[in-house]
């Protein structure tokens, strides 16, 4: 077994442990401070049952994350600093909008425009760090093309604020469902410990085993039925950490591929909304694509359950393309 996989694998421990074990004082202090999920009244009304389940919970994942990196990193704690400092934005920004929905009472909390310029200024300094870090650069890996690169030279910066942004959406999209968004992303982050080993790369191979495991111990509490949800402090945090993987890797391009469930997500809503624009009529009954599922009558940890398989795949194949 690889030094790189070793670490890593300590470090999914202790942030299992952790979450599980943080899980139940966090929740017992979100519901003393009323924190509790808005449910909006143009989903599922199955959904309007969740109203009032305490969330903000990517407070977990948070801490867990960062319990898992400090035990396993050793000597290598400098060199994830950065994917541990754009999450952490991330999630406060997150917090942030999960906080003034709570206040105002209301589905949606920060504007849009808002958390847009939020994330592109944490995408543009990834970008910056990753565009002047020796051994990193500006090149982009191409997958399944044999180790091919393309350098993007100043434009990497942009792109890597494009990747930071999609990412944190496209995992905001997905989490609808209980344990759907940090079951998907707890084996895009295990795709990340193969690469790293592979690559070795022991920074990343223990950031991905402290996510992993930090998600898997919050689908402990967040199952169905969810004793918890994490809200866009977790989602927004989860599709940034992904983002930073991808930049410490160089597989951006290969993102694509092991977060297809993700992709798939956002495709979903983009597709919806074309369609109707244009011709008045939905492709879906409901998006994004786990709510079309629900209003076919597929129960909810059905639906979970099928979507972790098929990310699943989608990992594997991404391991393949590198």
């Amino acid at each position: 077994m690889s030094a790189v996989l070793v670490r890593s694998l300590m470090a999914t421990a202790v942030a299992l442990a952790a979450a599980v074990i943080t899980a139940p004082p966090i929740i017992r202090s979100l519901v003393r401070l009323r924190v509790g999920q808005i449910v909006r009244d143009d989903g599922p009304t199955s959904h309007l049952a969740k109203t009032g389940t305490p969330t903000m919970g990517g407070v977990i994942m948070l801490i867990a994350t960062l319990a898992g990196s400090l035990a396993a990193a050793g000597s290598h704690l400098r060199d994830l600093g950065w994917a541990l400092f754009v999450s952490t934005g991330c999630g406060l920004i997150g917090m942030l909008d999960d906080y003034i929905s709570i206040v105002a009472h209301r589905p949606l909390g920060l504007r849009a425009r808002q958390k847009l310029l939020f994330q592109l200024v944490l995408g543009l300094v990834l970008g910056a760090y990753g565009y002047i870090t020796p051994g990193l650069g500006s090149e982009i890996v191409i997958p399944y093309a044999r180790g091919a690169r393309l350098d993007l030279g100043i434009w990497y910066i942009p792109f890597v604020a494009l990747v930071l942004v999609s990412a944190t959406n496209a995992v905001n999209l997905t989490d609808g469902l209980d344990g759907l968004a940090g079951g998907t992303v707890a084996i895009a982050s295990f795709a990340y410990v193969a690469i790293a080993s592979r690559l070795r790369l022991p920074a990343v191979g223990v950031f991905a085993g402290a996510l992993g495991g930090a998600c898997l111990g919050f689908v402990w509490w967040n199952a169905h039925p969810a004793a918890v949800i994490m809200g866009d402090t977790g989602s927004l945090a989860l599709g940034a950490a992904l983002a930073s993987m991808a930049v410490m890797t160089k597989t951006e391009l290969l993102l694509i591929v092991i977060g297809g469930v993700f992709v798939a997500e956002t495709l979903s809503v983009a597709i919806q909304v074309i369609s109707f624009k244009l011709t008045r009529r939905r492709v879906f009954r409901m998006a994004p694509l786990h709510h079309h599922f629900e209003l076919a009558g597929v129960a909810e940890p059905k639906i979970v359950v099928r979507f972790w398989i098929v990310a699943a795949f989608f990992a594997a194949l991404g391991c393949a393309g590198l």
